[in-house]
Parts: structure tokens; sequence; C-alpha cells
């Protein structure tokens, strides 16, 4: 369960540096990935099931974190454009803020 907490970890830390880097493409790319890390992480830690995609996390998280998927829903949209669309500074600051919320909510938790 560390492995998953250091991978989130690690993905926050590579969008920090993409973000002052000016890479905001990657940069709402890597903090998708911290926020669905740390989704995994909570899955996993309440009802012991990691999930195998996006489809089954979101499927889990519909049920058990109403919440949390209604946002990261809204904001896979966003990390999908940036596959294909340039992506501006505020776009990435809207990932951060949620990545760093759903960080806290773990904390907070623990």
């Amino acid at each position: 369960m560390n492995d998953i907490l250091e991978n989130a970890k690690e993905f926050l830390a590579s969008a920090e540096d993409n973000i002052k880097k000016e890479r905001y493409n990657a940069s709402v790319s890597d903090f998708f990935k911290a926020i669905v890390t740390f989704c995994d992480y909570l899955l996993y830690k309440e009802i012991k099931i990691l999930p195998k995609n996006h489809n089954e996390r979101f499927d889990l998280l519909k049920t058990h974190f109403k919440e949390i998927y209604q946002k990261v829903i809204a904001l896979f949209k966003k990390y999908r454009e940036s596959y294909n669309l340039r992506l501006s500074k505020e776009d990435a600051l809207e990932l951060k803020s949620y990545a760093y919320e759903i960080k806290n909510f773990i904390g907070n938790k623990n």
C-alpha cells in the first residue's frame, strides 16, 4: 500500500516540475495520474479492491465515494484533452488543486 502512495507522490513531484517549466499538458497528465493513484489508495484502503483500469475505478468511486467520483470524472475530460489540445497554466492549476485536496483527504483518514 505504501507503494501506491509513493507512486502518487512521484506523479505530484513530476507535475510540479512540469508546471514550473511551463509544460502544462505534461503537468495536467501527471496531476491526473496522482489523483487517480490517490483514489486507488483510498479504494483499496476502504473496500480492499484495487481497480484495474479507469472504468473500474470510476464505477467503484461512483458507488463508494460519489463526491470524489463527480470531481474526478470532470477532471478526466481535461486529462483527455491533454492528448490533443494545448492546455493552459489555469488548467494545470485546477488539477493541482484537486490533487492536493484528495491527498489531504486521504491524510486525514489515516
